[in-house]
């Protein structure tokens, strides 16, 4: 299988938050990205919509998983850092890869710890077409069926590139 090319994308998902906010009368969102891969893909976005300057909030959903209990916590997790008030404002919310649709939920609940947005637009580089909950993105780079083994992994922050990976067969 081939990889799509992460620029072509990110081009392509610029025209499309742009329409998208467009259609929706939003004028000036707030964009937080999702540690790591979000943050990186919120980053070339906001540089292929001209915003390289704009604020970019971090969000750390570490301790919002639902698995926590099971995988515990990375010994690097870090806090979250919003730069702006969430209360009220449209936000874009930007991961790299779409899977079972739990990492975006962790998200949703951490941000609204920080206030109630107005809105959310959910902007991802990829679908891998795996949801276990009913969680899509509005703005989607490309969606991808794997073979239960297989996933796909983010390299960055620049350039960013996309690595089909493996899993080692569990006994």
């Amino acid at each position: 299988m081939t990889l799509p090319d992460p620029a072509v994308l990110l081009a392509q998902m610029a025209a499309d938050l742009r329409a998208h906010l467009a259609r929706r009368g939003i004028h000036e969102p707030l964009f937080v990205g999702i540690h790591t891969g979000g943050v990186w893909v919120a980053r070339a976005l906001l540089e292929q919509l001209g915003q390289s300057e704009a604020p970019l909030g971090v969000l750390n959903v570490s301790f919002y998983r639902d698995d926590f209990s099971q995988h515990g916590l990375h010994p690097q997790v870090r806090p979250s850092e919003l730069p702006f008030d969430i209360e009220g404002q449209h936000l874009v919310l930007i991961d790299d890869v779409l899977m079972s649709g739990r990492t975006v939920r962790a998200a949703l609940n951490a941000l609204f710890d920080y206030g109630r947005p107005a809105s959310v637009t959910l902007a991802c580089l990829l679908d891998l077409d795996a949801r276990e909950l009913p969680i899509r993105a509005d703005v989607l780079g490309a969606t991808l069926s794997l073979a239960a083994d297989q996933r796909v992994k983010l390299h960055g922050p620049a350039p960013l590139a996309l690595e089909l990976q493996t899993l080692a067969a569990s006994h």
